[in-house]
């Protein structure tokens, strides 16, 4: 961070005063924060640091939502928040930014999660990207953060994220769950070991336990995410306290907690020898979503306004709704949503030709 403690604190009490509502003083900001400004560790001066942070949270779902709740309410500067899929029921009973409206309207989840977040008030500022996250476009969503959070569901964003931190000299937090157990590990580039160290390549797909296969507990989620937040808060609010980042490894079904070592290897592809293979990725391929019953088409051609899009749907299409940045329709017992970066999501098949075949039939003419 290029100011001083001294200077980012005062800095934070500008910057949030400056984000208040109309009317709102900074002295009622100071009232909100008071409880935790009074724990030592964090103090005035990391609530400066916190106020004047900009964070990135990657996914906005089980793990995303409650760490850019907790970071939100915790008065982090600004939350830029990235997510590519759209609110489902069956999203409910875990995912704590979202309500049934948003599952029936098929809201993008981002735009979801920044809707809920705002309406609790606050100074925090959020900034909210409906796209599918890749190596073309996550170093301008990323621009100028002082930290990254990981709410993903996948290991190929993960492994990207990694890349991307490493090279940038950037701290992360990577947070995984399934069942009833899950994984933190602060990645601090340059002191402490990345995921490529303790992980080298992402396992071939099918031989780790899903969500899917194995099912998730809220618990399991709210426990890694709350430790993943608080290792993320301590980062950006007291970046000058010695910090020695461990593996955490919980399971909320029979109460364990371990901290396992998590050394170097100065062998490691990533932060040892700087091979960055996942940031030269283009990742325009259909893929299936794991565990989702849905297949992924990438954005292809010149992309078309949204509204321009409905008045060329064919006959046999049906549920037709327009949102913010959002196309969602009916289509052969499909639902396809199409994005403003002309992506789009088939649900109801995990067949990836079946899937691009039906989209090509719909806007396959309107995108080529």
């Amino acid at each position: 961070m290029a100011k001083s403690f001294e200077d980012r604190s005062c800095a934070g009490e500008s910057q949030a005063a400056a984000r208040a509502p109309a009317g709102v003083a900074f002295a009622e900001l100071a009232q909100r924060f008071e409880r935790q400004v009074r724990f030592a560790p964090l103090g005035r001066e990391g609530q400066g640091n916190l106020v004047s942070a900009r964070v990135l949270v990657v996914g906005c779902g089980a793990l995303g939502g409650i760490l850019a709740q907790t970071l939100f309410r915790a008065g982090v500067g600004e939350l830029v928040l990235v997510d590519r899929d759209v609110v489902e029921l069956s999203n409910l009973p875990r995912q704590v930014l979202f309500d049934e409206r948003h599952a029936r309207e098929g809201t993008p989840k981002a735009l979801a999660a920044r809707d809920t977040l705002e309406r609790s008030g606050g100074p925090s500022v959020v900034r909210a990207h409906v796209l599918n996250l890749d190596a073309r476009n996550l170093e301008l969503v990323a621009d100028d953060v002082d930290l990254v959070l990981d709410g993903t569901d996948n290991l190929e964003t993960r492994y990207l994220l990694n890349d991307f931190c490493i090279a940038r000299g950037l701290p992360w937090v990577y947070a995984g769950v399934v069942g009833s157990s899950g994984l933190v590990l602060p990645i601090l580039p340059g002191r402490s070991a990345c995921l490529a160290c303790l992980f080298p390549e992402p396992p071939p797909a099918g031989v780790l336990p899903t969500c899917e296969s194995a099912g998730v507990l809220l618990s399991a989620v709210g426990a890694v995410a709350s430790f993943a937040a608080g290792l993320g808060l301590r980062l950006i609010a007291r970046p000058e306290v010695p910090f020695e980042p461990a593996l955490i490894e919980l399971d909320t079904w029979n109460g364990d907690v371990r901290r396992l070592s998590a050394p170097r290897d100065p062998n490691c592809r990533v932060c040892a020898r700087r091979e960055f293979v996942f940031l030269h990725r283009a990742g325009a391929e259909a893929v299936a979503l794991c565990g989702r019953n849905t297949v992924q088409i990438p954005a292809c051609g010149p992309r078309h306004a949204l509204a321009a899009l409905v008045q060329r749907l064919p006959a046999g299409v049906s549920e037709v709704r327009l949102h913010e940045s959002l196309l969602r329709f009916a289509f052969e017992g499909c639902r396809v949503s199409v994005f403003q970066d002309g992506r789009a999501l088939v649900e109801g098949t995990s067949d990836v030709s079946h899937a691009s075949a039906l989209y090509e039939r719909v806007l396959g003419a309107h995108s080529a």
